[in-house]
């Protein structure tokens, strides 16, 4: 059983970080969802959504690390403590996934260097100006380099993370969850139609 530690912070996109879980959560034999934040306790995402988080101290297994986008993300790329916590997060884990402005977390922590990364077309400026150091791909819906995976905006975190089971199950699996959600995934990576 793989564990799913979602690391929430103030002023998240709800459906960064639940659109993903909901993928994740349609293979329960496979993948337990953990939501997790730096001091642990109520984190409030966007649409008012609260959700109480362990503490990252409380981890018990570094599967999958998955990092939402959102409004918040602006105040942390400029928190040091956080930044540091992240790194140190995302190096112990086996495979780290982020959706949307999450991508900008990564990124000025220094994660990305020199790898393959995407994210949010409407903020795309902003994001890519953290770190130069990092090959942005516009045109992509979603991204694979090593262990990361860096999506486009918001419900590009659900295509992403359809097509992380595709790569660590099969397509059909992916297929029949996209499916069984009523959603029609983009399962072309390499082209994100709002970019």
């Amino acid at each position: 059983m793989k564990h799913v530690n979602i690391l929430l912070f103030d002023d998240f996109t709800t459906l960064d970080a639940l659109g993903p879980a909901e993928v994740f959560g349609r293979l329960k034999e496979y993948y337990e969802i953990k939501f997790i934040s730096i001091t642990g306790g109520i984190i409030s995402g966007s649409a008012g959504v609260k959700i109480d988080t362990k503490q990252i101290s409380e981890i018990q297994q570094n599967d999958i690390l998955l990092i939402p986008g959102g409004f918040g993300t602006r105040k942390l790329v400029t928190d040091s403590n956080f930044l540091s916590a992240l790194r140190l997060l995302a190096e112990e884990s086996e495979l780290v996934l982020s959706v949307c402005t999450g991508s900008a977390l990564l990124a000025k922590s220094g994660l990305l260097n020199n790898r393959k990364a995407t994210s949010n077309k409407i903020s795309w400026e902003w994001v890519i100006n953290q770190n130069q150091e990092v090959n942005w791909i516009n045109k992509a819906r979603w991204v694979v380099d090593g262990k990361y995976y860096t999506s486009s905006g918001i419900t590009a975190g659900i295509d992403m993370a359809l097509g992380f089971i595709s790569d660590k199950h099969n397509n059909e699996v992916a297929k029949n969850i996209s499916k069984s959600l009523e959603y029609i995934w983009n399962e072309n990576k390499e082209n994100d139609p709002f970019a």
